[in-house]
């Protein structure tokens, strides 16, 4: 954690991984960062409003930090590549295990274009248990968190709240207030 390329405010979390295992954009991982978390089954108006909120986030200089999952995680690096703007993907394995691996085109892209960080050995393999140690990541290298739809138990809010425990902000995107994908936000 002391190396010149681990990322600026990682060291300040809780439990703070003792390093971290990197492929892509070396630069990316000094410059300001927004996590992006929601819903795997994120909708049209999910996408929407990245659509409208992402572009000038990333034309302000913010690289968008979010976890390669369906869904709001896949439409905010897409979002983020579209403008030509850096992108960290944060896996819940080894950099050997890319996840999800139906996803495996966009992670391509993110790792050409941007860049992917784990703090697990190479060759372990995404498993659930995994998934709430790797969102303390999304959230310990980024300023702040945007979550856009997601429901009242998810993952979504496992982030925000370790965001909050990390002294980051946390943003949400309304929504219909009779749509479940509204009810964590």
């Amino acid at each position: 954690s002391d190396d010149e390329d681990f990322p600026p405010g990682l060291s300040e979390i809780y439990d703070p991984p003792d390093l971290i295992y990197f492929i892509g954009d070396r630069a990316l991982l000094k410059k300001s960062k927004l996590a992006v978390v929601g819903s795997r089954r994120g909708s049209a108006y999910g996408q929407a409003a990245l659509n409208r909120l992402l572009p000038d986030c990333c034309r302000a200089g913010l690289v968008i930090v979010s976890g390669m999952a369906f869904g709001i995680d896949s439409m905010a690096h897409r979002v983020a590549l579209r403008a030509n703007a850096g992108t960290i993907g944060v896996n819940a394995g080894g950099l050997l295990h890319l996840n999800p691996p139906g996803n495996s085109a966009l992670i391509r892209r993110i790792v050409e274009r941007g860049a992917v960080i784990s703090e697990f050995p190479l060759d372990v393999t995404p498993r659930p248990f995994l998934f709430p140690v790797r969102n303390r990541i999304i959230s310990g290298i980024s300023r702040a968190v945007l979550v856009v739809e997601a429901a009242m138990r998810s993952g979504s809010l496992i982030t925000a709240r370790l965001a909050l425990d990390q002294d980051r902000e946390v943003l949400a995107v309304p929504g219909n207030i009779d749509s479940s994908l509204s009810q964590g936000t």
